[in-house]
Formats: structure tokens, C-alpha cells, sequence
């Protein structure tokens, strides 16, 4: 097949924050990279080794064959609707396989499965761990031991023009499609912006390609010449088809030597001020920087939103209340609160201070529960 044939056929704390560059998972949607956002340029069972990477370069009807059973499609379901994103099969553990894939591809997923790109075959998924500030995850897919691991090659070996294929769930459609192209430029820093929920967040040291990279194809692998891993499709500014005057394709990929890092801490269970291991632990608020009206300066986390049924509601917490303690550590940012519930778990209990609509000190403690990953 050619490579057009191939393209064809081929926590539970919410931050409120403004839009910026989009993401690419497809809400079964997807984002785009934001035009006005400056862009900066900073110079368990052990698999098999992987086969030396052949002595020339492949074709492409060769690197789709050779990448194309070592993915999966992943779809989450999710109080905004469905998303549909891909993942990269590691090492195996036990009776699963390991996958890597984008945080935005699984945030906020009530129900999380994926589906083997080499025959369709489903899996349940869990989330072992995640980096929301590097946009990364790690699952683990009960039974699917037996599906091959990729070949991961090394980022630093990437230069500036060289050809590369971006493999995945492009459109959310379950058919492996290949987007050739080459890198354009390296440690390049983007501000992302998910397009289901508007957040923003800052990737830096990312490769640069020129491939048409489309929504779903979100955790995807960026391949080289060799058929090797050497970054994860994360964000672009893939818009319709046909649109007029549409841009020139531009994409950007996590080096794939920085998100085996997360990788190995996530399978290590260590967790950190980014890294989050296990479930996702709910306390049931959306807030926002609460701004003091006479230093103008943040002094808390201000609740705009409170969940049914939540831990924060059985605490008595309210719409306008300014959260200023959690678990005897002062909050004076929304980014406060969600960097104190990276190193907690569903059945932890906490103490919170906070002050109400009419000024007075309150203080209570929750049970966290069990929510999404966030």
C-alpha cells in the first residue's frame, strides 16, 4: 500500500483557566495549536530487547507494518462527552501491557478502554499514573500482554530534517492512518490549550514537525526513517479539511527519552510535585485564584463550583467560599490546591480551612474519594 493508501486507509480539582494552544484528542474533538501564543526555541516480566534498526530506511508501507501492531486507539468517556486519542504499547507487566499516552487523551475519564490497532481486539484500561504538566499517562491494560512492544529510538539523535511519520487514531475513526514529514525545529515551547475544558499548560523541549499530524492522534508515536520511537504527538494546528486558506501543517511531539523518565517513575510508584500515582482522588470543587481586593495579590483558592454528592459538600463547603489551608499547608493559588492533591489518594483524610461569604474562619475535615483523573 502507499503511503497516501496508508493515510487513507490508515484531584478532581478543576483550575478555571482562559484558552490557549489546543490539544489533539478528538471529543468523538480535538484541538489546535493557537496562533497568538508565542513560541519558543531553547538551543515485573521484561520484554525481549528490540531488534537492531535496519540498515537502511524504510518505506513507508514498511513503518506503518512495523508500527502499527504496537498501538492502540484509546477512548474515555467522560462528563464532557467521549475523546478519542492513541497510545503506545511498552514492555509488558504480569498478564498486561503497558501503554503511553497523553494525559489530555484520559483527563477527566469516567470510563477509559482501548482497542488493538493490529485486529481491533478491546481492553479494559487503568491508569497507573500521570503527569498533567508534561501531558503524559502510563495505563495498564488487563490481558494484552501478548501485544508487541514498539521500538523506541532516542530523541537526541533528532535533527532538523529529518523525515518522520506520525502513526494513530487520526479523527477518532479506529483506522490507522500514517502523516509523513520531517522535523522543522527542536526544544521548542508551546502553551497548549485542552478544547475540552479550555485549560491551559506550557510544554517545553518539544520536536517540531511539519507532518499533518489530526485530532486522535493524540499519544501517538512520532517515528524516524528506522521505524523508532522518538516522541508523542501531543498538540498541533490541525484544522477541518478543506478549510480555506488553512495553515501549513505544524505539530509538536514530547520527546519520547523525557516521557520514558515519567515513565520509569510512574512504574516505580514514586510519586512527585507533578507525578501522580494510582487513582485520582476527588475532593469535588472547581476554584480559581481568589484575589485579595486591597493587595491584589492571590490569598486563596475561591470556589466557583461544588460537586453533588462530593467530600466538599459533606463538608459544608459553598460557591464564593476562599479555601486557605489544606492538610496544614497554606493555599494562595488554585495551582495551591492542585499540587496538594498530587500526593494524595482516595481514603485519605484531610483537614481544610476556609472563609465563607460573610468573613468568618471555618475548618473541617473529608475523606477523599474516588473521582477522574485530572
Amino acid at each position: 500500500m502507499s503511503a497516501s493508501g496508508v493515510r487513507r486507509a490508515s484531584a478532581a480539582i478543576a483550575v478555571l483557566a482562559a484558552a490557549g494552544l489546543a490539544l489533539l484528542a478528538i471529543p468523538l474533538e480535538h484541538g489546535t495549536t493557537d496562533a497568538s501564543a508565542p513560541v519558543q526555541v531553547t538551543a515485573p516480566v521484561v520484554a525481549p530487547p528490540p531488534p537492531p534498526p535496519p540498515a537502511v530506511p524504510l518505506a513507508p508501507q514498511q513503518i506503518a507494518e512495523r508500527v502499527i501492531p504496537t498501538i492502540v486507539t484509546i477512548t474515555t468517556r467522560s462528563a464532557f462527552g467521549a475523546t478519542a486519542g492513541t497510545g503506545i504499547v511498552l514492555r509488558p507487566t504480569d498478564s498486561a501491557a503497558v501503554v503511553l499516552t497523553n494525559h489530555h487523551v484520559i483527563d477527566g475519564g469516567l470510563e477509559i478502554s482501548a482497542k488493538s490497532m493490529r485486529d481491533g481486539t478491546p481492553y479494559p484500561a487503568e491508569v497507573l499514573g500521570y503527569d498533567n504538566s508534561r501531558d503524559l499517562a502510563v495505563l495498564r491494560l488487563p490481558g494484552a500482554a501478548a501485544l508487541p512492544p514498539a521500538v523506541l529510538g532516542s530523541s537526541q539523535t533528532a535533527r532538523v530534517g529529518d523525515p518522520v511519520t506520525a502513526i494513530g487514531n487520526a479523527e477518532g475513526g479506529g483506522v490507522p492512518q500514517s502523516a509523513p514529514g520531517a522535523v522543522t525545529k527542536l526544544g521548542v515551547t508551546v502553551l497548549t490549550r485542552n478544547s475540552a475544558d479550555g485549560s491551559r499548560n506550557e510544554l517545553a523541549g518539544l520536536i517540531e514537525v511539519n507532518a499533518d499530524v489530526r485530532p486522535g492522534d493524540s499519544g501517538g508515536p512520532l517515528v524516524n526513517a528506522f521505524g523508532e520511537v522518538i516522541g508523542v504527538s501531543s498538540a498541533g494546528n490541525a484544522v477541518e479539511r478543506d478549510t480555506p486558506s488553512a495553515p501549513a501543517p505544524q505539530s509538536y511531539a514530547i520527546p519520547i527519552d523525557s516521557a520514558m523518565g515519567v515513565v520509569d517513575q510512574i512504574l516505580a510508584g514514586r510519586t512527585s510535585d507533578s507525578v501522580h500515582i494510582g487513582p485520582t482522588p476527588q475532593l469535588g470543587v472547581s476554584v480559581r485564584d481568589h484575589i485579595d481586593a486591597q493587595a491584589g495579590t492571590p490569598s486563596g483558592a475561591q470556589v466557583v463550583l461544588v460537586s453533588v454528592r462530593s467530600p466538599a459538600e459533606g463538608l459544608g463547603l459553598l460557591r464564593g467560599d476562599v479555601i486557605v489551608e489544606f492538610d496544614g499547608a497554606a493555599i494562595r493559588t488554585a495551582a495551591d490546591l492542585t499540587l496538594r492533591m498530587i500526593a494524595r489518594h482516595p481514603g485519605d483524610r484531610v483537614d481544610v480551612r476556609w472563609v465563607d461569604a460573610a468573613g468568618a474562619q471555618r475548618m473541617g475535615s473529608m475523606v477523599l474519594t474516588e473521582g477522574p483523573p485530572r
